[in-house]
């Protein structure tokens, strides 16, 4: 069909992120209508009919939109509690507040979390809620809500828990599901929002929280009806070695070697963290194509370790970026973890060969796109994929030095956000979003931080 509108950005530096990492000093991109219709050097094509915005991007670098592979937006209102903790002891400390959140309450903490990955660049988000209440509304519609008024492309993650502390697992016994109550709760969950067309703005993926909080019959049963259901499986794997220990403990095997035995390995699955993993395990994870949401702020904030990227990207394991929960990772923004993900694994054995910049950017854009299963779509800046782009100013004082944008984006200050597209459409202007209203955000997840604080108290 022929594009009803055009845009064209012209004059900017470009990392368009495809199979061969081509980059142009100073070139262009035109969006026709949802999609990318053509990226080079040089000025734009003459002729462009239908133009309806012309972007002199100098002083500029575009890369495909941010793809965030993990996170908890309920958490960005218990955000600053129990800094010095590890992983258990924090969801100790905080199961039985997150027990008593609401519609309200989780409405207002989706609106925080998207606003701030929104203005740091992301353009494709997703949630793994997991924690709903009885009689606490319908959390996962008001999740969705956000994410559509906000204008990101979206992924739920309907997660679930029905492992309660008198089963041996860690949440309290009144913040748990049944596993019959979990399984019907998520079907429906897919057969109201999910959209498995091309350039869809909100899929849906079956997500039992982790090991320690689900039973066994509700990670093989959710497992057997993503596969029913044709969509995507996530969970928590190999965060810390109390988890592993765990795992032996209870399963008589690791982490990995659980997952497989429940179906939960494979090119439609994604997991987060993934820190404590042997070779065996990143040999497993690269046959069977799973994916990992690498989290380096989250794990160095419960001190979870180093996850093995290099040696996971070596092996051909698909990786992307998480943000995690806002409780883990107070800043909530995807950006900073380019940075932190090349800082945090030149501390492990790979030391300065690590990772580099435009690996990490990777992590951030494609990786993450293969690790949602939409790397078709999104994560890269190529003709025909959906006009998901980020124009970052790099020529003012924090950056202009740098010679290389790529490095100044990764190892730089945070670089403003001057515009970011989603399916064509524009969000964020020089640092502010376009169609919701930030302050008025920020008063609503204060008051709901506020009043969760004073039920728990209470409680």
């Amino acid at each position: 069909m022929a594009a009803t509108q055009r845009i064209v950005i012209e004059n900017a530096a470009i990392a368009t992120v495809d199979a061969k990492d081509t980059e142009y000093a100073s070139g262009y991109v035109v969006v026709a209508d949802n999609v990318i219709e053509s990226v080079g050097e040089g000025r734009a094509p003459e002729g462009l009919t239908d133009v309806v915005r012309r972007i002199d991007a100098s002083g500029h670098l575009v890369t495909p939109g941010l793809v965030n592979t993990h996170h908890h937006f309920y958490q960005w209102i218990t955000r600053g509690l129990a800094t010095d903790h590890n992983l258990f002891d924090w969801l100790v400390a905080l199961y039985p507040t997150w027990a008593r959140i609401d519609e309200s309450m989780t409405y207002a903490a989706a609106q925080g979390s998207l606003a701030m990955m929104a203005r740091g660049g992301v353009t494709t988000a997703m949630d793994h809620h997991y924690v709903f209440p009885k009689g606490s509304g319908d959390l996962s519609g008001s999740i969705i809500r956000a994410a559509r008024e906000t204008g990101v492309r979206f992924t739920l993650a309907r997660g679930s828990m029905d492992r309660s502390e008198k089963d041996g697992g860690l949440p309290p016994d009144f913040a748990v599901e049944t596993l019959e109550g979990a399984l019907a709760a998520t079907e429906a969950t897919v057969a109201q929002y999910h959209d498995s067309s091309f350039g869809a703005m909100t899929q849906i993926a079956v997500a039992p929280c982790s090991p320690f909080s689900v039973s066994t019959e509700l990670l093989r049963e959710g497992a057997e009806l993503a596969r029913r259901l044709g969509v995507r499986l996530h969970t928590h794997g190999s965060e810390t070695v109390e988890e592993e220990k765990f795992c032996h403990e209870l399963f008589g095997m690791g982490p990995t070697d659980y997952f497989e035995s429940t179906g939960w390995l494979g090119e439609d699955v994604w997991m987060a963290h993934c820190v404590h993993m042997n070779d065996s395990d990143i040999d497993a994870f690269a046959r069977t194509r799973t994916g990992v949401a690498h989290c380096p702020s989250s794990n160095a904030r419960l001190a979870a370790g180093i996850a093995r990227v290099p040696d996971m990207l070596a092996a051909g394991v698909p990786v992307g970026l998480g943000v995690d929960g806002t409780a883990s990772n107070e800043s909530g923004e995807l950006h900073t973890e380019l940075r932190n993900a090349l800082l945090v694994n030149r501390l492990g054995a790979h030391r300065e060969a690590a990772l580099n910049a435009r690996q990490a950017l990777r992590l951030g854009t494609y990786g993450g796109a293969q690790v949602l299963g939409r790397a078709a779509e999104i994560g890269s800046l190529e003709r025909g994929k959906l006009a998901d782009l980020v124009l970052w100013k790099l020529d003012t004082l924090a950056h202009a030095s740098i010679a290389d944008p790529v490095t100044a984006l990764v190892l730089g200050a945070a670089a403003p956000v001057t515009a970011s597209f989603v399916n064509g459409r524009q969000i964020v202007e020089n640092g502010r979003l376009l169609h919701v209203d930030e302050d008025a955000i920020a008063r609503s997840t204060r008051a709901e931080a506020q009043r969760l604080a004073r039920i728990a108290a209470e409680a």
